[in-house]
């Protein structure tokens, strides 16, 4: 039998109360046992949800707990690198939240330490167990739209205010939507095309008082594919969420995957009969004419599971599987948010190099 996986979890804002902590409770091999959390709302959440954790306002509490062998850390950016460094040299495995960290630099020490350690470092790239990120892999793999010359992926949001006191709108290294929402966008291209050859980035602060990046346009060239990467605050009619162009048809979606949504609404995978699927309402609409295949019209989207990457990372702890979401990955995306903040600022297209291979 497979053993039980004790996780402690650091950080029980947005990251860890919504996206973390109903996925590994509902992913079979996993108990979480030790929480921290430090506001008073985040404490009587996660007492109220999980009465067999104990919950603790001190990372060390977590990190120097013999019986604790995964530590997710769900903390502001600033913070992953040193928090991860201190589980990782604790001998735990480790999940960082999105994004791995600030700069690439960061992230090669923790690949170092993690690797002196044989310890597992994965990244929580959640989005790739999307419906619509899945539907995608399965048309590109069947080769339905032909040669692919356009990609095109946005995540764009409508809030035309500031939070007052938010960790992601102020003035400080790692926050903004680059490193926010720009980590899922620059995770998918590099997964299905690998990396770029060059980049040319617009990087803009639109909303008025705001410090921090909201608005980006990332060109990710390659060798006969162009590949545009958009996300803004202040866009209040929905966009496609995806269109791609080949030489033989075309995709366009439209929504945002619904698991975002349940797990805003308290739900999980446990307590939601229908987890991951999408209505035919939202559905992308495929145009091709290959391989004898003439077809237009709406197509029915993939099922979605953000458990699948805990499934991963649990059989890479316990069997010794191959992670899906490397740390070597999830520093090359770093990477390309460090040449796009270099593009933006010089105002060029920048040639891409120092991928981790």
């Amino acid at each position: 039998m497979k053993r039980t996986i004790h996780t402690g979890i650091i950080g029980f804002g947005v990251g860890g109360n919504t996206f973390h902590a109903p996925i590994i409770a509902t992913t079979q091999g996993y108990v979480i046992s030790k929480i921290r959390a430090r506001k008073e709302s985040e404490v009587n959440l996660a007492t109220q949800r999980y009465p067999h954790a104990i919950i603790t306002n001190n990372s060390t509490d977590i990190i120097d707990d013999p019986q604790i062998d995964l530590v997710v850390i769900a903390t502001p950016n600033h913070s992953h690198h040193s928090l991860a460094k201190q589980a990782l040299l604790a001998g735990k495995h480790v999940v960082v939240d999105k994004p791995f960290t600030i700069t690439t630099a960061d992230a090669d020490d923790l690949i170092q330490i993690a690797k002196e350690n044989n310890r597992i470092l994965s990244v929580h790239h959640n989005r790739r167990y999307d419906s619509d990120y899945k539907t995608i892999e399965k048309l590109l793999n069947a080769n339905l739209l032909g040669r692919l010359v356009e990609f095109e992926s946005h995540y764009d949001r409508f809030r035309n205010y500031l939070r007052p006191g938010a960790w992601r709108e102020k003035d400080e290294p790692g926050a903004g939507i680059l490193y926010d929402l720009g980590s899922h966008l620059i995770d998918q291209p590099l997964v299905l095309f690998g990396f770029p050859d060059a980049i040319t980035a617009d990087i803009r602060v639109q909303r008025e008082g705001a410090k921090a990046t909201d608005n980006f346009e990332l060109i990710l060239h390659y060798q006969n594919l162009k590949v545009t990467l958009k996300a803004g605050m202040l866009v209040s009619q929905p966009l496609p969420r995806y269109i791609l162009l080949g030489d033989k048809g075309s995709f366009i979606k439209y929504g945002l995957d619904v698991q975002e949504v349940a797990l805003k609404a308290g739900l999980d995978p446990h307590t939601k009969n229908d987890w991951g699927i999408e209505p035919e309402s939202v559905w992308g609409n495929l145009a091709t004419d290959i391989n004898g295949i003439n077809f237009t019209g709406k197509i029915q989207s993939e099922a979605g599971d953000y458990r699948g990457y805990y499934v991963n990372v649990r059989d890479a702890i316990t069997e010794n599987k191959p992670l899906d979401v490397t740390p070597e990955h999830a520093r090359n995306i770093i990477r390309v948010i460090e040449l796009a903040i270099k593009s933006n600022d010089e105002k060029r297209t920048i040639e891409c190099n120092g991928a981790f291979i």
